[in-house]
């Protein structure tokens, strides 16, 4: 896969998934654009990690709609065109329902669908509008296995996972004729610096149970889906979901 001269904007790009797409994309010859919240600390880092020179941070917060727009407008601006977009950011809030009183549930449900989803939309708008522009280009997604086996202790994230899966596969219908191909990643659980971080030893040992590689997934395995669905020879794949979670769950 090469992607020498193509412009990639990848947001939640500071750490984990985000930040091991922007370093896969660099080592093929890509310029990206690594957007994030507010670490700029953690984006500063990652910038410098990458291959080339040809990079930049783009500080916005996607779950705000104006943001998104200027966003997209701000790297068109410096980059000229918008080739690959990865829509990562995303939030994963606890809000189990016999545990939890009613603002912290729907609070949960708001937050949750509010990055994961309406964020994603609206990014799907602006890079699309962009891309119609310049002939076309590629959208990917990251989704999660928890929109397909269920998240008891945050229904909200596994909900807006699987809406964000028909999303993209009615984008995929939609945009095929602009010459905009879409795909979905769908990890299972990875192991990134939050997850080091957060994870208990007897909650580790569970997730490594699930998988019958006793392992999670590393980001950069994720990151090889990613650009697979990228490429310019996956235009046929458009609307696929690609699944990462070593087995742990299989759909047919």
């Amino acid at each position: 896969m090469n992607f020498k001269n193509k412009n990639v904007l990848i947001t939640g790009a500071s750490r984990g998934i985000g930040k091991a797409t922007a370093i896969a994309f660099a080592e093929k010859g890509a310029s990206v654009g690594i957007n994030y919240r507010s670490n700029t600390e953690e984006a500063e880092k990652t910038l410098v990690e990458l291959t080339g020179e040809e990079h930049r941070l783009f500080q916005y917060d996607v779950s705000k709609k104006e943001d998104t727009k200027a966003l997209v407008e701000d790297f068109v601006a410096h980059y000229g065109q918008l080739d690959v977009l990865v829509n990562n950011a995303g939030i994963s809030i606890f809000h189990k329902i016999d545990e939890v009183d009613f603002d912290h549930w729907t609070n949960a449900w708001e937050d949750t669908f509010k990055t994961n989803l309406f964020a994603v939309s609206n990014m799907c708008y602006w890079g699309a509008k962009a891309m119609m522009k310049t002939g076309g280009g590629n959208i990917v997604n990251i989704s999660s296995r928890g929109a397909f086996r269920g998240e008891p202790t945050k229904p909200a994230y596994g909900a807006s996972k699987a809406a964000l899966n028909a999303m993209s596969q009615s984008l995929a219908k939609a945009l095929a004729p602009h010459k905009i191909y879409i795909g979905v990643v769908a990890p299972g659980f990875t192991e990134t610096e939050m997850a080091a971080v957060t994870l208990t030893p007897a909650e580790r040992e569970n997730l490594l149970r699930e998988s019958p590689f006793k392992r999670m997934a590393q980001p950069k395995e994720v990151a090889h889906a990613v650009l697979f669905l990228a490429s310019e020879g996956a235009a046929y794949s458009s609307g696929t979901i690609i699944d990462v979670n070593g087995a742990s769950y299989l759909r047919s």
